[in-house]
């Protein structure tokens, strides 16, 4: 079972299982978060039911994007795209943890700005840290090269092409 996982996932190195495994601790973590939110008055072995369920439903979405993007993506071996993930998933978390002391520092409440101009502001100053930090976490996860394509076509999108060539 386990050669036949190693050989699904291209890994030809045993140090490349940290990957799958930090993929699955992320998603168990998920899985436990998201359903604390909705039995958090319950018993806590009906939180951890719902985390168990909830993590194979999480598991096989994610198996399913996997195959989806597998195409789309150009990577040398599958377990990379695991590693992109995680790359994403970081991203994202940060992102938004950058962008809430960002928005204190120039100032920005909601208790000082319309609740509609404050949410605009932050999407905006976080996706411009989303923009900076996903080329970083990319490079430190060893897949700069992906990101940094990604990013362009990214920014093509939102009309700043003119700026990367």
């Amino acid at each position: 079972m386990f050669k036949d996982f190693k050989s699904n996932w291209d890994i030809q190195q045993n140090w490349h299982l940290i990957f799958p495994i930090l993929g699955l601790i992320g998603l168990g973590y998920s899985a436990y978060k998201l359903s604390f939110v909705f039995t958090k008055s319950y018993h806590i072995s009906i939180t951890i039911v719902l985390s168990v369920v909830l993590f194979f439903l999480l598991l096989k979405l994610t198996l399913f994007i996997f195959k989806k993007l597998e195409n789309k993506w150009i990577v040398k071996y599958r377990w990379e795209m695991i590693r992109i993930f995680i790359v994403f998933a970081i991203t994202g978390s940060s992102s938004v943890y950058v962008g809430r002391p960002i928005m204190d520092l120039l100032g920005i409440t909601k208790e000082n700005l319309n609740p509609f101009v404050y949410w605009v502001l932050f999407i905006i100053i976080g996706l411009i840290f989303y923009q900076i930090l996903l080329v970083t976490f990319g490079w430190l996860f060893g897949q700069f090269k992906f990101f940094w394509e990604f990013e362009k076509k990214m920014l093509k999108r939102f009309g700043l092409g003119k700026f990367i060539n």
